[in-house]
């Protein structure tokens, strides 16, 4: 079998998101199957060694994906001519992505679709570009993978696609998570909360990523119960830093919180491991990997009722209403000050944890390349 993978997620140093679900899953794929060519179609700045296994290849795409308009060019021109060229029986859009203009079955991995709820949380031609083709998208691909139950039931609801193109994959959690000892989390403290405790945010500054309200709950937090425990954030700043700024400045606690900016995988384990909680309150999510990355490094998760997030906690984090300051700050008060309660929910956290891990995603994955040619 020859499978194609677009990988061009990974052109950045940085990777998040959908590059760590290539990289977690397609690695896998690839040595587990050595019976299987995999065709790579990477940025022509990849250079890194994720895939260098004897039954993979990788090709430089051209043009790079910069664009709305060059994804057009390179889905509808380029792509369809590479896979005949090269016999492709199969090609995966890993960012659900794919081509409109070929005969060769294809499998759209979708994670979500938020554009269509909050079309103004991205720029307007990608909106324009998401809202035109991710609809055909999922009408063309011969099987749908989708991260979540929530997903696909979206995807159906959405889109009128039948329950039985579409398979669900759970996300995996890095092995890197995992609980510290006392005096590791002290020494973490020390190092960036002044030694004391401190509630968890990870995630881009992305609108639906909640921040302003998060920022509010906080404050509400700390005028009603006088706790001396901090908020940090770490992810990347890009997105629209004004807004965040207008709303710290008014906020009585703002040198209680603080940016980290982005931060390395190991450097995100301590701060999130040695951490009070997480507080993931996002007003929409496909998956909600940090809920998830909480559990593994054992502490207690607060996170929203919305979208796949109860999913996702299973019942071993706190939800809440992401658009409820009041209760977002209640919940903080509960997890700072109820050590049985704390304990409780790390308990939870980890037998959910055991639900997910990227030897499962992959097989998940393998199964419905299997069920793409009706195996």
């Amino acid at each position: 079998m020859n499978i194609a993978v677009n990988c061009w997620n990974l052109r950045n140093k940085n990777i998040d998101g959908i590059g760590n679900v290539i990289i977690e899953t397609i690695s896998r794929l690839i040595q587990q199957h050595p019976e299987i060519h995999f065709q790579l179609l990477c940025d022509k700045s990849f250079d890194r060694s994720y895939f260098d296994f004897p039954n993979a290849r990788k090709h430089l795409i051209f043009p790079p994906y910069r664009h709305p308009l060059l994804y057009l060019f390179y889905l509808e021109g380029k792509l369809p001519s590479f896979l005949k060229k090269n016999k492709t029986d199969l090609f995966i859009g890993m960012d659900g992505m794919i081509s409109l203009r070929t005969n060769c079955k294809q499998i759209a991995v979708m994670h979500d679709l938020n554009f269509e709820y909050h079309p103004k949380d991205l720029l307007l031609r990608n909106r324009l570009y998401y809202r035109f083709f991710f609809k055909r998208f999922a009408q063309k691909s011969s099987r749908i993978v989708a991260v979540s139950e929530y997903t696909k039931n979206d995807i159906m609801d959405r889109y009128h696609i039948d329950a039985g193109k579409i398979d669900v994959m759970y996300l995996g959690v890095k092995t890197i998570f995992h609980p510290l000892t006392t005096n590791e989390i002290q020494a973490v403290r020390n190092k960036y909360s002044n030694g004391l405790p401190y509630f968890f945010f990870v995630g881009s500054m992305h609108p639906r990523k909640n921040i302003p309200r998060l920022l509010a709950a906080f404050e509400l937090f700390k005028m009603e119960t006088g706790s001396h425990t901090k908020l940090l954030l770490a992810g990347n700043l890009q997105w629209k830093t004004d807004v965040l700024q207008h709303a710290l400045q008014y906020l009585k606690y703002r040198d209680d919180i603080h940016f980290t900016g982005r931060v390395s995988d190991a450097e995100l384990n301590q701060l999130l491991a040695a951490s009070q909680g997480l507080v993931f309150v996002p007003t929409f999510e496909g998956f909600g990997l940090p809920i998830i990355e909480g559990f593994q490094a054992g502490v207690p998760v607060i996170c929203s009722n919305t979208t796949s997030m109860p999913e996702v906690a299973g019942g071993a984090a706190l939800l809440v209403n992401p658009l409820n300051t009041n209760e977002i700050a209640a919940a903080m008060s509960r997890v700072d000050t109820d050590k049985k309660y704390r304990i409780g929910l790390i308990e939870k956290g980890t037998l959910r944890k055991a639900l997910f891990n990227w030897e499962q995603s992959s097989v998940q994955l393998y199964a419905s390349i299997l069920k793409t040619f009706g195996q």
